[in-house]
């Protein structure tokens, strides 16, 4: 056990290191309870402002109902092909919902620069198009962990 903890401590990411992923990063996987007590997963793109991880969802979705049942959630972010390649990060908690629900774009000043970074890394524009469709949850995260197997062959 402790030489799993020594290496986890290895090959975690550092703060800035972090930081740099999830800024760059475009899909996380987000796992949701259902109201069954299971598990839920489904893929999402996301923006990351350096301290919360912003998520666009549909709202008729499971997810989404699951979201506003139980706010508890787990998101992973990972890339990498190969073994020695794969690097990510869980962040878990609880989500707020942020806006109007659903989003046709009402002024809601904590949401301009989110809304911002997540046009200009997904569609390329400076403004989001609200489609009434789709809200947001943040994700101010209790706990990370992370990894990066590319430390590994450094060491």
């Amino acid at each position: 056990m402790a030489a799993t903890q020594r290496r986890g401590r290895r090959i975690m990411m550092s703060a800035g290191e972090l930081d740099e992923f999830l800024t760059a990063q475009r899909t996380c996987r987000v796992a949701t309870v259902s109201a069954d007590g299971a598990p839920h997963a489904s893929p999402l793109w996301f923006v990351w402002d350096g301290t919360s991880l912003w998520l666009y969802s549909i709202t008729r979705s499971k997810r989404w109902a699951d979201l506003r049942r139980d706010p508890r959630v787990a998101v992973v972010v990972d890339a990498g092909d190969s073994y020695d390649e794969l690097r990510g990060a869980e962040l878990s908690g609880s989500v707020e919902f942020v806006g109007e629900v659903p989003r046709i774009g009402e002024p809601v000043p904590e949401l301009v620069a989110v809304e911002r970074l997540f046009a200009r890394k997904n569609f390329g524009v400076d403004e989001l198009p609200h489609d009434g469709r789709h809200a947001w949850v943040r994700l101010t995260p209790d706990t990370v962990a992370s990894w990066d197997f590319r430390k590994l062959a450094a060491g």
